[in-house]
């Protein structure tokens, strides 16, 4: 059978968010949400306040992954989202980095 997620194309993202990002739970809501969109990858606060977030998984996948990320968990507010392509690193699961 055909047409199923392992048979659509893979594209890795990263994308950095600023606002109020940092100290609302958006590392575990991100994860949260990637893990139910089967989007690998991982999240991290950056020491400058933005929270980076690289993601790979099927087009559609990302795409409403930035829309759940662009809405954020209750207490945040993401001001804007930069994206960028990048290579796909071949995570098998999403995590939360740590510095």
């Amino acid at each position: 059978m055909s047409g199923g997620p392992a048979d659509r194309p893979r594209r890795a993202v990263r994308w950095r968010l600023t606002g109020r990002v940092q100290g609302v739970g958006f590392r575990y809501f991100t994860r949260r949400n990637a893990d139910e969109l089967g989007v690998a990858g991982s999240v991290a606060n950056l020491p400058d306040g933005r929270v980076e977030i690289e993601a790979a998984g099927d087009a559609a996948a990302l795409d409403e992954l930035r829309r759940r990320v662009r809405q954020g968990p209750p207490a945040s507010h993401v001001d804007s989202l930069d994206e960028e392509e990048i290579a796909d690193a071949g995570w098998a699961e999403f995590r939360v980095r740590f510095p």
